[in-house]
């Protein structure tokens, strides 16, 4: 070594009585840019505060490290490639002014600089003066990162989003990635529940001990999220220190001075807010407030493909559910037909009526199977599987004269209202069935309101739909469809929660206790409505009642001019010859001995070519036919009792037809183009006579 620093210090030209070595250290120690002198081999001498805040070192925790350990790996290679070039041809040269430049800080993050090497040669000295500036200090540099830095964690959030099905997973990353963006500790997502009621933290980073994930409480306009859903606009407060609108003593507790709060909608609706705090003042600008909507927009849109899914997910579920029920209802209720039938024999044998107990075992068993039946009824409502006798129903007569029933059967500590608009129109359904539906809803309004209450039977002529509710209801976006009423049954009792409220329709879903409901009222009501081209919408928060309402169509003109009292039964001639074609043996012999105790005689098949070939032979004798044919509808596998029905039709046209079914899944198929009217299993011999009757009399 040639010389000393102190020597090179110490000649320098300076005013007398100035120790050139203290002003130049004093220098070094006080230049706003980074100083570290470095030897032949890469060793670090000197560091300079500067450069030792800048890169994240401890005082004097530089001297001694290699030049290497500040150069990113990535970069290392080149790095020492050039260093060697540079001892050989040392030069004053300025680094990071045309080209991006990094440092590699202690923590392993890296910073923009630039950097300007002064070889000391030329004083003697075998070293480098380095000179490092981190340029994200300037501001327009520091604007431009922070839009760049910005953009890559927006486009971390939406891979995040097309990638993740969960919708949880992307709430709970986005504040996280809110302030990565923006360097900040602490962000928070909160979201209102269904009810608009409660505010949840659905996601967050740098919370207090009183911020818990997850937790819900409810949402006061006087803080920064109340602020933001009532103006359904962004809060930016530069200073917490000088606001009025909300209580700030915690935040300023935190250390955090400033805020910015961006809605989070849905739909047009603002379901949420999204927030970022500072410990600076004045920490927030146009720029922040750009990223903050586009993080906010973007949740919005995730929130609605996720409420989307899930509605396609349930609808899936219901219609798989529905299938599986209307399969099993159809073989259960022929069981319940040869059941029921065997049971109703029984009990006119004299063995039965002469004894003291007989009869009520027989009662018993009877009442069990009627039970079963409805069940079984209830799960073709839900599945869609029942064959509907839709007519032109008044609404409003149905209404008060349910309400009138119900003001005799209930509570009297329910009050019971009846409010139908003036210009309210009929509605296209099976009377019987929306009757059944009106009064389960009440049912369970009566069990939401164990003290009393207010329960409201409403309607009325929906003037608009929204686009929500054309979807529901499969409508063309363009057509204008057919008029629909909103039949409404409102209560003021304990409401749903909103798992409730999402698995309401399932089927054998219940929140009563054991023995006090199927789970299957509401389920039969979905079916229904969905089945008559309408559907059920649910209004309900807890605490606060619960609204159900029936959206069914109008009926069309013709409807209107046929609508007419189905004719009462009458008693059937003794003799009448009835065809019998049931493929199931036991249900055969129900039906044949309840058709000989109406007096009727009765040649039974098993299969609908048997029965076109008996009727070919009748003719061919010159024999008299049947008055009626009454066939099952699923025959096994042969001819189906709609193409035995459609051949009788058509060859013998005098011939009454009466099909029967226990509402198999593919009964549904065609069943609009039938003329022919149905008998549902399980029926009793008083059905059966009075379905046969209205047939031989029409």
């Amino acid at each position: 070594m040639s010389g000393s620093l102190s020597d090179a210090l110490a000649a320098a030209p300076l005013p007398p009585g100035i120790d050139a070595t203290t002003v130049f250290r004093s220098l070094f120690v006080a230049s706003p840019d980074g100083i570290l002198l470095v030897d032949a081999q890469g060793a670090i001498l000197l560091a300079s505060p500067s450069a030792e805040r800048l890169l994240g070192y401890e005082s004097g925790a530089l001297n001694g490290l290699h030049i290497e350990a500040l150069v990113p790996d990535s970069i290392r290679p080149r790095h020492a490639e050039f260093r060697e070039r540079y001892g050989h041809a040392p030069r004053a040269r300025p680094m990071g002014t045309q080209m991006e430049l990094v440092a590699k800080r202690k923590d392993g993050t890296e910073v923009m600089v630039e950097i300007a090497l002064s070889p000391l040669q030329s004083h003697g000295l075998p070293y480098v003066m380095a000179s490092v500036r981190g340029i994200g200090e300037y501001p327009r540099v520091r604007q431009a990162l922070q839009r760049a830095r910005c953009s890559e964690h927006l486009a971390q959030l939406g891979k995040l989003a097309v990638d993740s099905r969960d919708p949880q997973e992307i709430l709970g990353q986005a504040p996280a990635i809110a302030a990565e963006a923006l360097e900040l500790r602490t962000a928070m997502l909160y979201l209102l529940d269904p009810g608009r009621t409660l505010l949840r933290l659905a996601g967050g980073v740098g919370l207090g001990a009183d911020e818990v994930l997850g937790a819900s409480t409810a949402w006061r306009a006087d803080s920064p999220e109340g602020l933001v859903l009532t103006g359904s606009q962004a809060l930016m407060v530069e200073d917490l220190r000088h606001e009025h609108r909300f209580p700030v003593e915690q935040a300023l507790r935190l250390g955090r001075l400033s805020l910015l709060s961006v809605p989070v909608s849905d739909r047009g609706k603002v379901v949420g807010a999204l927030t970022v705090w500072s410990g600076l003042d004045r920490r927030f600008g146009d720029a922040e407030l750009r990223f903050m909507e586009s993080v906010a927009n973007l949740l919005g849109t995730c929130l609605q493909r996720a409420q989307t899914e899930e509605a396609l997910s349930h609808s899936q579920r219901l219609e798989a559910v529905g299938q599986l029920t209307g399969g099993i209802a159809h073989d259960f209720n022929n069981l319940l037909t040869v059941i029921q039938g065997n049971l109703q024999v029984l009990a006119d044998l004299p063995a039965v009526t002469d004894d003291a107990l007989a009869p009520q075992l027989v009662a018993a068993a009877t009442r069990a199977s009627r039970r079963g039946a409805d069940l079984t009824g209830k799960l073709l409502a839900f599945s869609r599987r029942q064959v509907l006798q839709p007519t032109a129903v008044d609404v409003e007569a149905l209404l008060r004269s349910l309400a009138d029933m119900l003001r005799r059967t209930l509570d009297q500590r329910i009050r019971i209202h009846v409010d139908v608009a003036a210009n309210c129109p009929d509605v296209l359904a099976d009377a019987s069935q929306l009757e059944s539906a009106v009064l389960n809803i009440a049912i369970n309004a009566r069990d939401a309101m164990p003290d009393g209450g207010d329960l409201v039977f409403a309607a009325a002529l929906m003037t608009t739909l929204t686009p929500e509710l054309r979807e529901q209801l499969e409508l063309n976006p363009t057509a204008e469809g057919p008029g629909y009423v909103r039949i409404a049954i409102s209560d003021t009792g304990t409401g749903m929660p909103e798992a409730v409220k999402e698995r309401a329709f399932e089927p054998f879903f219940t929140t009563k206790q054991a023995g006090r409901g199927t789970g299957l009222g509401l389920s039969t009501v979905y079916g229904f409505a969905r089945q008559s081209q309408g559907t059920v919408l649910i209004d309900s928060e807890t605490g606060r009642g619960t609204v159900l309402s029936i959206v069914l169509p109008q009926p069309p003109v013709e409807a209107l001019e046929a609508r007419a009292d189905l004719p009462a039964a009458s008693d059937i001639a003794p003799g009448t010859r009835v065809l019998l074609v049931e493929d199931d043996a036991e249900v055969r012999l129900v039906a044949r001995r309840f058709l000989k105790d109406l007096g009727c005689g009765v040649t039974a098949c098993a299969s609908g070519e048997e029965a076109v070939a008996w009727l070919q032979e009748l003719r061919e004798r010159d024999e008299p036919l049947p008055a009626c044919v009454l066939s099952d509808v699923a025959l096994g596998a042969g001819m189906r009792g709609t193409e035995l029905a459609r051949q009788v039709r058509d060859t013998w046209p005098e011939i009454r037809l009466l099909l029967t079914s226990g509402f198999s899944a593919d009964l549904l198929q065609g069943s609009s183009d039938w003329s022919w009217p149905l008998l549902p299993k399980p029926y009793n011999r008083a059905e059966l006579a009075e379905a046969l009757a209205r047939v031989l009399r029409d």
